[in-house]
């Protein structure tokens, strides 16, 4: 028996798979914890799996393997005298279907802290059982954008065919890695088609709970894999988020200021981008890093009020 086959089990018959006429299947990917900015991806996961009552398990993998326990310790529920509730972590495959009737598979759960190659091997072994035409992965990083801006993406993937929408990034850079990108990397060598979205997040609210990013992302998986997906009560979600923003920013006008100076770098940045000038605007600098920090630690603790604590590992990722 190999590790992966060890790491991944696999549902031995599914018979709403199985016998399928339609050759095509989507498989979505969202992996918590590190590209997950203002938890867009997360959100949008749980969002999935709320409108269709949890689908069912097609596949599990064996945590116990892939999770660094004491870096990310799961809570449990301390009542009175004694412990309950323990709320071990699963990464899981479930089938699930969209609005239309269409199904597809979302791997979701903690992102592996170890073992990523034997990670990417179990993936395979999933995406060639139920035989994936498409693995989209969805993420979310924090930015230097306005919130009063439409959410842009990168979009990713491992046959250039694949990226219909522009990209705003020109040469190479070079980021941390994750257990996602690695899948999607191995994936292309395997000839197995993966892509994906990266929504960018406003820095300052990266640490809270940001549905606007979460339906974003769902609309290009909608496109992407083609899938009908019910948003509208993210987009409600979003719309009362957007409404707690504007109402913190009413009482705080060096915030605003803030936000402003995010506002004309953006606008230079798309208007440089349209008529095919350098991406970089000029003479707009942005605010830095220790001056967003110092407007923004009331502004977030005030949104924070209504919301509970924010993840703090949201915001730290990058």
């Amino acid at each position: 028996m190999t590790s992966e086959s060890r790491l991944v089990h696999i549902v031995d018959q599914v018979p709403e798979l199985d016998e399928r006429e339609d050759t095509g299947l989507t498989m979505v990917v969202a992996l918590d914890g590190f590209l997950d900015a203002g938890n867009a991806a997360a959100r949008a996961a749980q969002h999935l799996v709320d409108l269709d009552d949890g689908g069912s398990v097609v596949a599990t993998f064996d945590v116990d393997q892939l999770h660094d326990y004491r870096a990310r310790r799961p809570p449990v529920t301390f009542a009175q005298d004694h412990y309950e509730s323990y709320d071990a972590p699963r990464l899981v495959v479930r089938l699930l279907r969209d609005t239309g009737g269409t199904p597809y598979l979302l791997l979701r759960g903690p992102e592996p802290d170890t073992r990523w190659e034997a990670f990417a091997r179990a993936v395979r072994k999933v995406v060639e059982r139920f035989e994936v035409t498409l693995v989209v992965a969805m993420g979310s990083v924090p930015m230097a954008v306005p919130h009063t801006r439409p959410i842009t993406m990168t979009p990713h993937a491992n046959d250039p065919a694949l990226v219909v929408t522009p990209s705003a990034w020109r040469g190479e850079l070079r980021v941390p890695s994750s257990a996602q990108t690695l899948v999607e990397m191995r994936l292309g060598e395997w000839g197995h088609d993966a892509m994906g979205f990266v929504a960018h997040v406003p820095h300052y609210l990266a640490q809270l709970e940001y549905p606007q990013a979460a339906a974003a992302l769902l609309e290009q998986v909608e496109i992407a894999g083609r899938l009908t997906v019910d948003l509208s009560g993210l987009r409600a979600e979003a719309a009362d988020r957007e409404a707690e923003i504007e109402s913190q920013l009413l009482g705080n006008t060096e915030v605003a200021d803030v936000v402003a100076a995010l506002e004309q770098q953006y606008d230079t940045f798309i208007r440089a981008e349209e008529s095919g000038a350098s991406l970089l605007a000029e003479n707009q600098p942005l605010p830095t890093g220790e001056e967003i920090g110092r407007q923004f630690e009331q502004f977030l603790a005030g949104l924070d009020d209504g919301d509970g604590p924010a993840d703090p590992r949201n915001g730290k990722q990058h």
